[in-house]
């Protein structure tokens, strides 16, 4: 190196340390203050670190698309209790791996609204401000998408974006980077406009040249600008499949708050420990609240929620259901509004003429964005539902809590709703009180959708939905308002991908009357009658009757709680009470129920057996949704046809299965059965680590699909057992061949009473002993 270049790059370093101080301090003014929901409104005292609780981030696997409604995803994790047995920290996350030997260089990491993805950038950020992890770093660049979208008809160099963004670098008179330790944050993906295009062959590699924004990202996340750099992006999952698998080195995924981390965010986020118990203990009770503390922004909902009603009301009259709990946190919101803006005391009746038109307003904008799929706001969605910007701004200045302004560079504004459930709330709230107020059904207008524009197949299939439809429509009975209930039950279940499980949820449970009254002076009427909320309910049941998937089951079980009635579960529970469920003979309402009951128990489903409910295929082919929750099942099933393997099968190839452990003992399987399941465990999402085969009267030619499941690269068998069956000496040879394979991971092996010579078991456990690459234990 030239001494001219040798000094340049030491004065470079020396200023670049002063700078490093500079940018840390803003750091740590930025990030040292939280702002639960809200992102410019709260109390500026509550310290991040005095109230952040760890989160339970877990090595995510593939960036595969889950266009599934979030709440059916934090509904799956919630009853997944089976941790994996390594999770990361937040300040750990680019910490290299023991199985990996390529340091990290970019890592994704997804996870739904409100989970805590920004907020574990914000405590890494801090972390690193304030000197307590990853000093090794040099420079850290937090970038959200949401500032970034502002940019997009602009041009900048790399250099450039950091020195608008970050002044410390600019004064530093820093141009290069690749001597330094730099990471780049970059922070909600699915909020950028427009996305990504990778397909863009565009190849930048000067970190001074300009380009638009958006190439300049996909360039610097492809690794061609400053590959030295270290990248983090978060996203939703339905936007984790925008960055190509390959430019990804590990994917990462928040889940929310295990349940003792929700009892220590409650801990920390108050100080009267009478008062926490208190709350933590009601949480528990009912389980769809339960199960939405997942979320650490519902957590502070609840928690806002339940801290103003214990002032002033009776434990026992705390909110019990999601419905009832929005509502409350609506009322909370209307009377500190009132308070704070209007001068009115606030044990006044919340809904001022003021107040009434912000929620009208804001309960128009969200249904509207819904129907759209939009979560963030600009003017032109606003002056499309009657709001104009100055109106806007209003409202987010008043109702901070449900509604927030964002202002980027250059006055930019951007809106949105706290959540994607308050959106939800207020969308329903909308379309429950446009019926009452006028008996106009928004669910029943006809979308001006042009047929010419369609394909042949999407015109049948607008046909084929009209038929069914106009079939559901005839099945329907009674007044209006028990219609009303019954088209939104049948649109929500034509959802493939429950976009609106929450919203059903919350509009039926808007109409129970004790929710009523607390909205009085919203709405004109007081309630549904006994008689709109009984065949509401009944028609429900019928269709928990049909076979629905799991989750659709599950979600009508949901909207029974909301409307206060339990009768199926309660029928369930009195059968297993009774031992009845073995000669009853369930409908399939009441298996969905026992199904229901099962994934959402506090018990943990770490081993389920299915003769403690029955031993028959019918019973086996019900369970499986808490066959594939569980972590071990012992399934004994008398007369398994080919239809029960296929199940199994499934299970054993879903990549939501949390199955680990899978006993069929005492079950006559037969090889054809052992073919079918063989199927299943060489599927790369099988995760099956233990399976037990023994007296299952297999041949040896179930040997053959076996060792093609011990040679395949994807399976994770590491013990099997196949006592008390003639596999014969024929059928070890074949064993042998997959356990010669250098993918083979079995540990265990147990070989009891399977009628093999004395010759061939010299030879299995000479095999055995020479697979130096493992530990077998033959028995």
């Amino acid at each position: 190196m030239k001494q001219e270049e040798l000094a340049e790059r030491l004065h470079r370093r020396s200023q670049s340390g002063v700078q490093q101080q500079k940018l840390k301090r803003n750091l740590q003014q930025k990030f040292e203050c939280v702002f639960e929901g809200i992102a410019k409104a709260g109390n500026p005292k509550t310290l991040l670190n005095q109230i952040y609780t760890e989160l339970y981030i877990t090595e995510g696997g593939a960036t595969v698309v889950n266009q599934e409604h979030e709440v059916r995803q934090i509904e799956t994790a919630s009853r997944n209790p089976h941790r994996p047995p390594t999770t990361i920290t937040c300040k750990d996350i680019f910490k290299t791996p023991p199985d990996r030997d390529q340091p990290i260089r970019t890592v994704l990491t997804k996870g739904v609204a409100g989970i805590g993805k920004t907020v574990s950038t914000q405590k890494f950020s801090l972390d690193w401000a304030e000197d307590k992890a990853n000093q090794d770093i040099h420079f850290i660049f937090p970038f959200t998408f949401r500032e970034l979208n502002v940019l997009k008809q602009k041009k900048f160099s790399l250099v450039e974006l950091v020195h608008h963004f970050f002044s410390e670098t600019k004064e530093a008179g820093i141009w290069i980077f690749e001597d330094l330790q730099v990471v780049f944050i970059l922070d909600g993906l699915d909020e950028c406009r427009p996305p990504l295009d990778f397909n863009n062959t565009q190849i930048l590699t000067d970190v001074t040249e300009s380009t638009s924004v958006d190439v300049l990202l996909m360039n610097l996340i492809r690794g061609n600008l400053l590959p030295s750099a270290r990248l983090w992006i978060t996203t939703r999952p339905a936007a984790a499949n925008q960055i190509p698998a390959q430019c990804v080195d590990m994917v990462t995924e928040v889940r929310g708050f295990t349940d003792p981390q929700k009892e220590e965010y409650f801990r920390k986020r108050f100080t009267d420990e009478e008062q926490t118990n208190t709350i933590i203990s009601h949480i528990k009770m009912p389980r769809s609240v339960h199960i939405m503390c997942h979320i650490p922004v519902f957590c502070w909902i609840t928690a806002t929620v339940l801290e103003d009603m214990l002032k002033t009301t009776d434990r026992r009259q705390l909110p019990k259901t999601l419905t009832e709990m929005y509502i409350h946190f609506l009322v909370v919101q209307a009377k500190l509004k009132n308070v704070k803006y209007d001068g009115r005391s606030g044990t006044d009746p919340p809904w001022s003429p003021k107040t009434r038109k912000m929620i009208e307003s804001l309960g128009k904008l969200a249904f509207e964005q819904l129907k759209k799929g939009n979560l963030i706001f600009y003017e032109s969605d606003l002056t499309e539902c009657g709001i104009d910007i100055s109106s806007a701004s209003v409202y987010s200045g008043v109702f901070t809590e449900v509604f927030k302004e964002e202002r980027g560079l250059y006055q930019d504004q951007r809106f949105c709703f706290i959540h994607l459930s308050v959106q939800e709330f207020l969308a329903a709230l909308h379309v429950h009180q446009t019926f009452i107020n006028t008996g106009v059904n928004l669910l029943s207008e006809e979308k001006n959708t042009s047929w010419w524009s369609e394909s042949i197949f999407s015109i049948c299939q607008r046909i084929w939905k009209l038929f069914r439809h106009q079939q559901t429509t005839s099945q329907r009975s009674g007044s209006a308002e028990t219609q009303f209930y019954q088209t939104a039950v049948d649109q929500a279940l034509q959802s493939p991908n429950g976009h609106l499980d929450l919203f059903l949820r919350f509009l039926l449970g808007l109409s129970v009357q004790t929710n009523h009254r607390l909205l009085q002076g919203l709405m004109k009427q007081t309630g549904s009658s006994s008689e709109t909320k009984k065949k509401t309910v009944e028609y429900i049941k019928e269709k928990i009757n049909d076979k629905l998937s799991v989750e659709k089951s599950i979600n009508l079980f949901h909207c029974l709680n909301e409307l206060e009635d339990q009768s199926l579960v309660d029928q369930i529970q009195q059968y297993l009470r009774d031992g009845g469920l073995y000669s009853s003979g369930p409908s399939p309402a009441e298996w969905s129920a026992l199904v229901f009951l099962l994934l959402s128990s506090d018990e943990d489903l770490d081993e389920f057996v299915l003769n403690k409910y029955s031993g028959s295929e019918k019973a086996l082919l019900n369970l499986l949704p808490v066959v594939k929750a569980s972590n071990k099942a012992v399934l004994t099933v008398y007369g398994l046809s080919e239809r029960g393997f296929e199940g199994l099968s499934a299970v054993l190839r879903s990549q939501s299965s949390s199955l680990r452990h899978l006993d069929v003992s005492t079950n006559d399987l037969e090889d054809s059965g052992v073919k079918i399941l063989s199927d299943g465990l060489r599927s790369p999402d099988c995760k099956l680590e233990t399976l037990r085969l023994s007296i299952c009267n297999l041949s040896e030619r179930s040997c053959e699909g076996l060792s093609s499941v011990l040679r395949s690269q994807s399976c994770s068998l590491t013990h099997l057992e196949l006592n008390n069956m003639d596999l014969k000496d024929s059928g070890q040879k074949i064993l042998s061949d997959g356990l010669r394979s250098p993918d083979c991971k079995l540990e265990t092996l147990r070989l009891s009473i399977c009628n093999l010579s004395e010759r061939s078991c010299e030879g299995l456990s000479s095999v055995l002993r020479s697979h130096t690459a493992k530990h077998y234990n033959p028995i």
